[in-house]
């Protein structure tokens, strides 16, 4: 595979989140559980290390398992673990992304047992209503703004990882170029993570483990969203899915 450039041109509003998931799907067939049962050990290996240290290499694999599937190469589950070839890098991409939501994050937690002990009711004094009407406005206020800058977020990361198992960019290059492209197709994507966001949602309802069966079809629609951004090394024509096997 080639090595790209951190200047590697990307198309702008191309991203079309429907056909990413019809697509992404398409992508999973015959192997759907297979990439269940990878994602269900990426995050039970990544939850175990702080940080996400291990997290970024876990998803490094199972990007690299979908560009091979979408090359019609053979997917093994062992191809998971291959992404620890991008161990540094991965780990760089994923403290970069961690350390803006931690900022974000421990304002409003601050806000939140700050104003709790104010205005807890002490001995020999009642809480005024006003003061917790004020309390749990401004807890909302901060509370949207935190949701909206995390959106933000992660949008901005979406293509990190498939840059550095396919561009093999390192880690802050790889986020630089995720951060412009997706800037560059932002609504859409969007749309895409909205959706996503929704189907593990769904995933939640079915006794939390059903989120495990709706992550390869989210991360398959990244896959194909990433490809019609930057385009997947030796790989040429429109994005299918692989054909499906002969028995003649």
């Amino acid at each position: 595979m080639q090595n790209f450039s951190p200047a590697t041109p990307f198309k702008r509003g191309v991203v079309e989140p429907m056909y990413c998931l019809k697509t992404g799907w398409g992508l999973l067939k015959g192997q759907y559980w297979l990439f269940v049962g990878m994602a269900l050990v990426a995050f039970l290996l990544g939850s175990l290390v702080p940080f996400g240290i291990v997290m970024g290499p876990m998803m490094c694999g199972i990007y690299m398992a979908l560009f091979r599937r979408r090359r019609g190469e053979l997917v093994e589950f062992g191809i998971l673990f291959k992404g620890f070839d991008y161990f540094g890098e991965s780990v760089v991409a994923t403290l970069i992304h961690y350390v803006p939501m931690v900022m974000i994050i421990i304002p409003f937690y601050i806000v939140l047992y700050g104003g709790m002990f104010l205005i807890m009711p002490r001995q020999g004094r009642e809480t005024d209503p006003s003061n917790l009407i004020a309390f749990f406005a401004v807890l909302a206020v901060l509370g949207l703004i935190m949701m909206v800058l995390i959106v933000i977020i992660s949008v901005i990361f979406t293509f990190s990882y498939p840059l550095i198992v396919d561009r093999k960019l390192s880690g802050i290059d790889a986020v630089k170029l995720s951060a412009k492209a997706a800037l560059a197709n932002f609504w859409p994507l969007l749309g895409l993570l909205l959706l996503n966001g929704l189907i593990g949602f769904g995933g939640l309802l079915i006794c939390y483990v059903g989120i495990f069966l709706a992550l390869p079809i989210t991360f398959a629609a990244i896959s194909v969203a990433y490809e019609q951004v930057f385009g997947l090394g030796e790989v040429q024509g429109p994005i299918l899915p692989p054909p499906p096997p002969s028995f003649t």
